[in-house]
């Protein structure tokens, strides 16, 4: 047997940082990964780092999380090809641009104001290339894209290097909890720790289940296209307000196509299948909103896996029925830059038993309140 203050099951961005962030806090932790960290959700996303467009429920913990972004490279000794040239969401119809004006006020009564609203004329002049049916939009500045895998990556590495034990290619059992621990059987070893972190994405749900306390999650496969190299037209990220649509531009011209439309996923053969009736549809929105790509062709489509959940929100914190299991799953397609800070927060829960982040809106108590 195995002793350790901490374990956690799933080595994405969410398990690795908690790892790290739990070193950091003196304690002894092992982290099992099926595959290898950043096999699924992790590595395989657009790399969208933004606190634009979010559920007010998550606001406070993407800002934490942004915080920690603008200084990655001395946390993880890498600086995951962070580039902040702001995320801009594109209003493409006099309704579009009046939810966006109902937004940013909403936002600045909450007191929130790292989104700003922008004329039709303010659009143009940061996206030039953008169609003539732009109305406005939204930008967040600060906003931008780093590299999921090399990110996912570097966090694990750093948190090994601190003494976390990472064991990847290793399967975790199905947890149980005797004589006041949590016991997990893995590669032929047996585990036990006093607390238990499920962070293990589209698996998650089956985890929760098992122990009672079961989630409305569904593994789905976003999908993301890489375009051919065209010259250079366009600096931040670029999402939609009515339509599907993540788009941004890498420094050797090739264009990435992502935004939400889904595959399908088989969590049981690690495996997805792309739907290129809904691909189709991107390169269409893509070619509409900007002109310029319509001579561009489409070079390769994947899929990752993913948990997502109804409400299209996560789960972080505490399990209701369980002592000394938390939850860190359901990121539902946006939880990249969330990773770092739910990590943290996470970690001092386990730790501390509170966290200084307002994550009452991501509790497991909404789905027993349904």
């Amino acid at each position: 047997m195995i002793l350790r203050d901490v374990l956690i099951i799933g080595g994405g961005i969410h398990g690795c940082a908690t790892a790290l962030n739990l070193r950091h806090a003196g304690a002894t932790v092992t982290l099992f990964e099926k595959d290898y960290a950043g096999r699924h959700a992790s590595g395989v996303n657009a790399g969208g780092v933004r606190m634009l467009s979010r559920h007010v429920a998550e606001i406070p913990l993407s800002l934490r999380s942004m915080a920690i972004w603008e200084r990655i490279g001395d946390l993880i000794d890498d600086d995951c090809a962070l580039d902040c040239h702001g995320q801009v969401l594109v209003a493409e119809s006099a309704a579009d641009f009046e939810t966006c004006k109902a937004r940013v006020a909403e936002l600045n009564r909450l007191g929130f104001t790292h989104e700003e609203l922008l004329s039709a004329a303010e659009v143009r002049r940061i996206l030039p290339a953008v169609a003539e049916t732009c109305t406005g939009g939204i930008i967040s500045r600060r906003d931008g894209a780093a590299q999921p895998a090399r990110a996912t990556t570097a966090y694990r590495r750093k948190a090994a290097s601190l003494g976390a034990d990472i064991r990847e290619g290793v399967a975790a059992g199905l947890p149980r909890f005797q004589n006041g621990l949590w016991h997990v059987d893995a590669g032929g070893e047996s585990f036990a720790a006093p607390k238990l972190v499920i962070a293990a994405g589209a698996w998650s749900g089956r985890i929760a289940a098992h122990l009672g306390e079961p989630i409305p999650l569904v593994p789905v496969a976003p999908m993301l296209m890489i375009t051919s190299r065209v010259p250079r037209f366009i600096d931040p990220v670029v999402i939609l307000r009515s339509r599907i649509l993540s788009f941004k531009q890498f420094p050797n011209g090739t264009l990435l196509i992502g935004g939400g439309h889904l595959g399908q996923a088989d969590i049981d053969t690690n495996s997805t299948v792309l739907d290129w009736r809904k691909l189709q549809i991107s390169a269409r929105t893509v070619s509409e909103l900007f002109p310029v790509m319509r001579s561009a062709t489409i070079v390769r489509a994947w899929a990752g896996i993913e948990g997502k959940l109804t409400d299209d929100l996560p789960v972080v914190g505490p399990s209701l029925r369980h002592k000394g299991l938390f939850y860190q799953c359901g990121f539902s397609l946006h939880g990249f830059q969330l990773g770092p800070a739910a990590g943290a927060a996470v970690a001092e829960l386990v730790t501390e038993g509170r966290t200084p982040v307002d994550i009452s809106g991501l509790s497991m108590a909404r789905f027993n309140a349904a």
